[in-house]
């Protein structure tokens, strides 16, 4: 049986955790422990914690040090051999542990999430992360169960554990010393899509990411970077150039890293000609601050080569172009994807 180290992280979100935390404590499983990353929340988390849940551990930060400098700063307080990054504002089923220790114990995936629902529309998956995440040729994340701002209603269609690509940072189990070994979270990502790289970096090194749809997870989300925001436009396209460029096969990179390119200023311009001229700036913006950090990327970029053991890019990637399947053959259901 594993033992899993829960981290959830927080800034002045008092609220959420009186919500969600209650049901991460009375999860039935006989080998876990709760670690509060907390980045100098000012609204009195700490003291509540201490005072509902002293048998809690909380890892205090002196500032806000975001979701991945959070995360990072709290894995030496973990004691079990199993990481479990979990958002403040997810609400778990009482056995979930049970289906990811199963997972673990009886194959060797490196990382892996649970089923993640909604919990505004409980029969409804969530868009961070479904029933697992997925990438395209060209880099675009969708996952079963959610193709862009497409959510399907979980009708038991994806209810068999499998190998995915990436795992959702709202609810990521991974082993401990994997974790470690591969420097943990990109810092320079603070928030969004640093759990594909994490992922995209694992597979690189020859290891595989499961899906266990028998843990299920209850998201609310959108809390940290809502939907359409022109910062969420930011994180999301700087941070796909960050990790397409440092991650990609050498056969792939230049060919598909210039389609991106061009398949980048096309959402840019589509943005201005529909009168929202702040996420064509956040566009710009993130290209520029991309093109500034090139040469720091570049060298990571190398490290990870070095390291790499399987040249090619991961099995788990689809060949296809997501835009083509969306808009112009007007799919919006993982099953239906067609390989171009």
């Amino acid at each position: 049986m594993k033992g899993f180290s829960i981290i959830i992280v927080t800034w002045n979100a008092l609220d959420h955790l009186k919500n969600f935390l209650p049901s991460v404590t009375e999860t039935d499983y006989p080998d876990f422990e709760i670690i509060i990353a907390d980045n100098a929340s000012g609204d009195g988390s700490k003291e509540w914690i201490r005072s509902t849940y002293p048998e809690i551990k909380i890892a205090s930060f002196d500032r806000n040090y975001g979701y991945c400098g959070g995360n990072n700063r709290a894995v030496p307080f973990a004691e079990k051999e199993i990481l479990l990054f979990l958002n403040n504002d997810v609400k778990v089923s009482k056995n979930w542990l049970h289906g990811l220790n199963k997972a673990f114990t009886e194959t060797d995936i490196a990382a892996a999430q649970p089923k993640i629902r909604s919990f505004k529309q409980s029969d409804y998956f969530e868009y961070a992360g479904a029933a697992g995440g997925f990438i395209d040729k060209f880099g675009y994340p969708f996952c079963r169960g959610r193709i862009f701002d497409e959510v399907e209603k979980d009708e038991a269609q994806y209810d068999q554990s499998s190998e995915i690509f990436w795992a959702s940072g709202a609810a990521l189990a991974i082993q401990k010393d994997l974790f470690i070994e591969s420097d943990g979270f990109d810092e320079d990502f603070e928030f969004h899509m640093e759990e594909i790289d994490l992922c995209w970096r694992l597979q690189n090194q020859g290891h595989r990411i499961g899906y266990v749809p028998n843990s299920v997870v209850y998201h609310l989300g959108g809390g940290s970077l809502p939907m359409g925001s022109p910062r969420k436009v930011y994180y999301n396209f700087r941070n796909s150039l960050f990790m397409l460029w440092k991650n990609y096969s050498s056969t792939n990179l230049r060919k598909r890293f210039l389609l991106r390119l061009f398949l980048d200023a096309i959402a840019a311009w589509k943005a201005l000609l529909e009168g929202k001229p702040k996420e064509w700036l956040a566009v710009a913006k993130a290209h520029l601050h991309f093109f500034r950090d090139l040469a720091k990327v570049s060298q990571k970029r190398k490290k990870l080569q070095r390291n790499r053991t399987n040249p090619d890019d991961p099995e788990t990637m689809f060949n296809i172009s997501l835009i083509w399947q969306y808009f112009v053959r007007s799919i919006n259901q993982f099953r239906d994807l067609k390989t171009d």
